[in-house]
């Protein structure tokens, strides 16, 4: 990598970071390019990315970001798995995780929230944003429905009664 590349990569890094709402630190313990590729699918699915980035480069990028306190945990074959929604990137790597042994969890941040390795797992096994979203018009939706059965009710009780009353009247 030359100078003006490092310059890009730093100032990508540094955008992500500020765009993002969690960063989970991950180090690789020897993933193969298929597995790292299923978990870059993956995370892309759940609407996260999942990057490898030089250390140094990503230490540069994280000053002057709520993810400056991510710095001491950048050591080694790290990686670097980012989202929006501040669930989707932890449930990912969580999830993969727990299939090999080959990728740790080592830490990460919402915000200027640090989280341990303990902190991603708690925060993965959050609802993500979609599920909360569809949690709230669930519970929206229900009062609507009931009322309208019963505002019904007595309509078709009405129209049973007549109903009655007319079979009667013509026998």
């Amino acid at each position: 990598m030359d100078r003006s590349q490092k310059t890009e990569a730093v100032a990508e890094l540094n955008r992500t970071f500020s765009e993002v709402g969690v960063v989970v630190v991950t180090r690789n313990l020897g993933l193969t390019v298929a597995q790292a590729t299923e978990l870059r699918n993956k995370a892309r699915e759940a609407g996260a990315t999942y990057k490898v980035a030089k250390n140094r480069l990503a230490k540069i990028a994280l000053d002057g970001t709520d993810y400056a306190s991510l710095a001491d945990m950048l050591v080694g074959p790290t990686a670097l798995a980012t989202s929006e929604d501040p669930v989707a990137a932890a449930k990912v790597v969580v999830d993969f995780a727990k299939t090999t042994d080959k990728l740790e969890v080592v830490g990460g941040a919402m915000g200027s929230t640090v989280l341990d390795a303990e902190g991603v797992k708690a925060l993965a096994s959050l609802p993500s944003l979609d599920e909360l979203r569809a949690k709230i018009v669930g519970l929206v939706q229900a009062p609507a429905t009931k009322v309208a059965t019963i505002a019904q009710a007595p309509a078709a009780q009405l129209a049973r009664v007549f109903g009655a009353y007319g079979a009667s009247e013509a026998a």
